[in-house]
């Protein structure tokens, strides 16, 4: 079994948070600029906003060595975008029932569940934050 350091668990627990607040970042801003642009039919902006997410959630999870990484970071997109999706009292609604809305609802979700699944496993490697530290034997 592995001994980590205070230290090395906080910064492991930090990188963690910032990847969760990095998902929450992408989805507020994605979620209100999705239907921004288009090209033809196809909306463009939502496509760009997807390849950005899949890039984001697969680079975590390959920085941080398990799927963790990018399921935390898919978390934060999640926690923000199924609200957005969802009509107030109000009428008030961000991500509209439009194609661009179910383009970036719909291959958002695809988006993260195939970084998550082309992440390495847990058993792969190990985390690039403890890369090439040997692990202590007990004392």
């Amino acid at each position: 079994m592995e001994h980590r350091s205070q230290a090395e668990s906080a910064l492991g627990g930090a990188v963690y948070g910032m990847l969760f607040v990095l998902g929450v970042v992408i989805g507020i801003v994605g979620g209100f600029t999705q239907g921004a642009w288009h090209l033809g039919p196809v909306p463009a902006a939502a496509v760009a906003w997807l390849l950005g997410l899949f890039g984001v959630c697969l680079g975590a999870g390959r920085l941080m060595g398990v799927r963790s990484g990018a399921a935390v970071t898919a978390a934060g997109w999640l926690l923000v975008s199924m609200p957005f999706s969802l009509k107030l009292s109000q009428g008030d609604l961000v991500i509209a029932g439009g194609t661009a809305g179910y383009v970036y609802l719909y291959g958002g979700m695809i988006a993260v569940i195939a970084a998550f699944f082309l992440s390495p496993s847990p058993r792969a490697g190990g985390s690039w934050l403890l890369h090439g530290q040997v692990p202590r034997s007990p004392t």
